[in-house]
């Protein structure tokens, strides 16, 4: 972490936080990588105070937010705080009007695959918001967040999102989610460690059985061609297309189920 301090009449503070490895790789000349996240409203969108939430919401939630990568002279890069305007990453989608439900379904995954390619300018924030007031089969409204994978993982992410919600019962509480676990019976330690230690067994063959294939797969053995995976060479360079599908908690369990997935206490479907 470098901290720059100039004194003069006012003073003028600049950090500068390395960029990871990670994001490094992930924003270069041979790869860029972003994560689109949805969020889907009940009722139409009203954008009228979209730049307020911004600049007194998002933008707060992370100094990233607020920055841009640079290079120094020995080719190191950093984050770099700047000046934002919110109206520059706001985008709003255009499309015909009168149409049907079924037509702007396909006019949404267009969208989404459109701004899946375009990459983001280097010269301000690496993110963007997508604002579609159009009806869907999901939605009254949509908006797409476009965060570049530089900025944090889709872990990271996702949660700097949900920090901005409220709930609308309470807004001063924090958001929760219900909670698929079941509860569990108070047990003797004796009978908590002897059904844990098979489970720590279990999860420390899964790990090393894990990365034993991962090293044989990048290494010697090759995934085989699937409808996902094509194995044409230059494959990454091609037009992507994206399409959006939703499942109902039944249906996730009922895949488990066919897939012969555990389904102990602690597995938790979000």
């Amino acid at each position: 972490m470098v901290l720059k301090v100039n004194i003069g009449v006012a003073e003028d503070v600049e950090m500068s936080e390395p960029v990871s490895p990670t994001g490094q790789y992930f924003n270069s000349s041979a790869l860029s990588v972003s994560v689109i996240s949805i969020l889907e409203f009940e009722n139409p969108i009203d954008d009228s105070s979209s730049l307020a939430l911004i600049n007194n919401v998002f933008l707060p939630i992370n100094p990233r937010f607020s920055s841009i990568m640079v290079e120094d002279g020995e080719g190191d890069k950093h984050w770099k705080r700047v000046e934002v305007k919110a109206e520059d990453h706001i985008k709003l989608a255009r499309f015909p009007e009168g149409l049907s439900v079924e037509s702007y379904d396909h006019y949404f995954n267009d969208y989404l695959s459109k701004i899946a390619m375009d990459p983001l300018p280097q010269t301000r924030p690496l993110w963007e918001i997508h604002i579609i007031k159009y009806p869907t089969s999901n939605a009254s409204g949509s908006l797409v967040f476009k965060l570049h994978h530089a900025l944090g993982d889709g872990f990271s992410l996702m949660g700097a999102l949900l920090s901005c919600l409220q709930r609308a019962d309470n807004p001063s509480l924090p958001l929760t989610f219900p909670n698929f676990q079941k509860s569990s019976k108070v047990d003797n330690e004796l009978t908590s460690l002897i059904n844990a230690l098979p489970k720590a067994l279990s999860g420390a063959l899964n790990t090393v059985l894990d990365f034993g294939w991962s090293i044989l797969k990048s290494s010697f053995l090759e995934d085989s061609r699937t409808p996902i995976r094509s194995g044409k060479d230059g494959v990454e360079f091609q037009p992507i297309n994206i399409m959006t599908m939703t499942f109902s908690l039944d249906k996730i369990k009922q895949i488990k189920s066919n897939l012969h997935v555990d389904s102990d206490d602690d597995v938790k479907i979000l």
